[in-house]
């Protein structure tokens, strides 16, 4: 004979458990940008960065990237669309978030120079996905196409030379 339950008990013991998963959650969640993100820019796509460097990189993703030259958040994603890398920045700060592993930095540029050995054209980056012709040291761009989404950018200087493919939604 299977004994009663007292339905009470097991209503507490879901509510007690469901409380703390919610716990758990909000304690393993990374905080918000810092960008309010109804009033940020916004833009998602493809990118591809190729170094010539000796051997040569290259490297794929999706992306989401919102905010500002100033403070913002970039999202990669795997072509199955699981996150692969986050990064933030604010004036003051930027991280790099993979899985459990975080990367600050005082500045993006210094995050960018130490993942990639050259900072990347950020500011650049915002006015060229605007179709805006923006200068940025040793960097060229091409936005003959940004007007249906595609935008080319090659790095001469410094060495080794680099290109910037990006595929956006316009």
């Amino acid at each position: 004979m299977i004994p009663a339950v007292d339905r009470r008990a097991v209503w507490r013991g879901c509510t007690v458990g469901a409380m703390g998963v919610v716990l758990l959650l909000a304690g393993c969640a990374t905080p918000a940008p810092s960008v309010p993100v109804d009033e940020s820019p916004f833009w998602s796509g493809r990118l591809a960065l190729t170094v010539d460097s000796d051997p040569p990189q290259s490297f794929s993703a999706g992306f989401d990237l919102r905010g500002t030259p100033q403070a913002g958040e970039l999202q990669l994603n795997s072509p199955l669309g699981n996150a692969l890398a986050t990064v933030r920045w604010a004036p003051d700060s930027a991280e790099l978030l993979q899985g459990d592993k975080v990367t600050r930095r005082p500045t993006l540029d210094a995050l960018t120079t130490e993942l990639g050995g050259q900072a990347l054209p950020v500011t650049a980056l915002f006015s060229w996905l605007r179709g805006r012709d923006a200068g940025a040291s040793g960097w060229q761009a091409d936005l003959s196409r940004q007007a249906t989404g595609h935008i080319v950018a090659r790095r001469s200087q410094p060495l080794p030379t680099a290109e910037l493919r990006i595929v956006f939604h316009p």
